[in-house]
């Protein structure tokens, strides 16, 4: 592999790989770095047959991102384990924010992983259901379907939480 055909590969494929962890963790730092990991595995391997890069790299990518998961199952473990005690000061709006920030996030990240794609394709990729179901191959119901129970849990977990602030 030269320079040119790694430069080549990783401007068209390093997008696409940190989008496609970024959709199955919903953390962009996560997915930054193993996108990363992946591409210096490729450049440390020197794959001579770039006819199935596409395929290695995501295939690389979600192995990394199954490795991580195991990791940190066992830090959350442990974690959980420590007794840990908060204060909390109500600084008015910006607490309020941020709770519902938080609680925002942590709803994407305890959403199924199939639903979490759907909606980060459709919201931060800009894809039509057409187009998110030709990428998943499935049928267009199905994506319609995903992101009905997504919006319905967010709507339900949202609201929820704004009876308690408010």
């Amino acid at each position: 592999m030269t320079n040119q055909d790694f430069k080549s590969c990783f401007d068209q494929y390093f997008d696409p790989i940190r989008n496609y962890i970024y959709y199955r963790s919903g953390d962009a730092d996560l997915a930054t770095d193993i996108a990363q990991d992946v591409f210096m595995k490729v450049w440390e391997k020197q794959f001579k047959d770039l006819k199935y890069i596409k395929g290695l790299l995501y295939k690389m990518a979600s192995d990394q991102f199954v490795s991580h998961l195991r990791k940190q199952k066992v830090a959350d473990a442990y974690v959980s384990t420590l007794d840990f005690r908060a204060k909390a000061d109500a600084p008015d709006q910006d607490l309020h924010y941020q709770e519902l920030k938080q609680q925002y996030e942590n709803t994407l990240r305890a959403l199924p992983e199939k639903q979490r794609v759907v909606f980060l394709m459709n919201r931060m990729d800009g894809l039509t259901y057409k187009e998110i179901a030709i990428r998943l191959d499935v049928s267009q119901k199905t994506i319609e379907k995903r992101m009905s129970q997504t919006l319905s849990t967010l709507r339900k977990v949202m609201k929820g939480l704004s009876i308690i602030i408010g």
